[in-house]
C-alpha cells in the first residue's frame, strides 16, 4: 500500500512539474504577446499598428499549446479571445478601426497574463506540497524500517538470553552431577577403608555398607547436595567408630 502511495505521489509530482514547465513557457509567450499589443496600441500609424498586432497574434497562437499543457483554462480562453480580436486588425482600413480592436485585445491580454501568473503560483504550491508529502512518506517509511530493525534486534537479544540461560542451566546441572559423583566415590573409598581397618583389628563387626539415600540432583542446590552427602559421611563415620569401639572387648 505504501509502495502504491509513493508511486502515486511520484506520478503526481511529475505531472505537476510538467504543468509548471508548461506554464513558464506559456507565461513567456503571453508576456511577449502583451508587449506587442501595447506597442500596437501606441503606434502612430496603421502600418506599425498592424505590424505589432500581427506579432502579438503570432505569440498568442504559440501560447495555446503550452497553455493546454499548463492546464490553465482561464488564460487559454482569454488567449483565444485575443486571437479573435487581433485577427480582425489585418482587414481594417483605418487607423481608428484597427486601434479599436487592438485596445480590446490589449485589455484581454493583460488579463491573460494575470491568469497565467495565478496558475503558475498554484502549480508551484502543488509542487512544494507534493515534495513535502514525499518527504513525509520517506520519513514514515524510514521510521517503520527502524522500528522493524529494533523489533528484530530485541527478538535476537531475547533468543540469545534464552540460549545463555539454557547453557548456564546445563553447566550447573553438570557441576552438580560431578559433585555427587565425587561424594559417592569418597564414600565408597571410606567404606572400603573402614571395613579393611575393622578386619585388621579383628573386630567382630558387621560389614559397613553405603547408606546413601537418593537425592534429586536437578531440583536441589549445590549447598543442599553438599549438606546431604556430608550427613551421609557423618553417619557412616559414626557407625565405623561404633564398630571400632567394640574391638578388644
Amino acid at each position: 500500500m505504501k509502495y502504491f502511495y509513493l508511486l502515486l505521489v511520484l506520478a503526481t509530482s511529475l505531472k505537476i512539474n510538467a504543468q509548471t514547465a508548461g506554464c513558464d513557457e506559456a507565461n513567456s509567450y503571453l508576456v511577449n504577446a502583451y508587449s506587442h499589443v501595447k506597442d500596437a496600441y501606441e503606434a502612430n500609424n496603421i502600418s506599425h499598428l498592424k505590424y505589432y498586432a500581427n506579432r502579438s497574434l503570432e505569440a498568442f497562437k504559440l501560447s495555446k499549446k503550452t497553455l493546454k499543457d499548463c492546464g490553465c483554462e482561464p488564460a487559454l480562453k482569454l488567449s483565444s479571445k485575443s486571437i479573435d480580436l487581433l485577427a480582425k486588425v489585418e482587414n481594417t482600413e483605418t487607423y481608428e478601426e484597427g486601434r479599436f480592436f487592438v485596445k480590446r485585445a490589449r485589455d484581454v491580454s493583460k488579463k491573460s497574463v494575470i491568469e497565467i501568473d495565478k496558475c503558475a503560483y498554484r502549480n508551484t504550491t502543488s509542487v512544494v506540497e507534493a515534495d513535502e508529502n514525499t518527504k513525509l512518506s520517506d520519513l514514515q517509511n524510514e521510521q517503520l524500517a527502524l522500528k522493524q530493525q529494533q523489533e528484530a534486534l530485541e527478538l535476537k537479544a531475547q533468543q540469545i538470553k534464552n540460549q545463555l540461560a539454557q547453557q548456564e542451566e546445563k553447566a550447573l546441572l553438570f557441576e552438580k552431577e560431578q559433585l555427587a559423583i565425587s561424594y559417592k566415590n569418597a564414600i565408597a573409598d571410606n567404606i572400603k577403608t573402614y571395613n579393611k581397618t575393622l578386619k585388621i583389628c579383628d573386630c567382630n563387626h558387621k560389614t559397613l555398607k553405603a547408606i546413601d539415600a537418593e537425592i534429586n540432583i536437578s531440583d536441589n542446590s549445590i549447598e543442599a547436595i553438599q549438606s546431604h552427602y556430608a550427613k551421609t559421611i557423618k553417619t557412616l563415620t559414626s557407625n565405623y567408630l561404633s564398630q571400632l569401639s567394640l574391638c578388644g572387648k
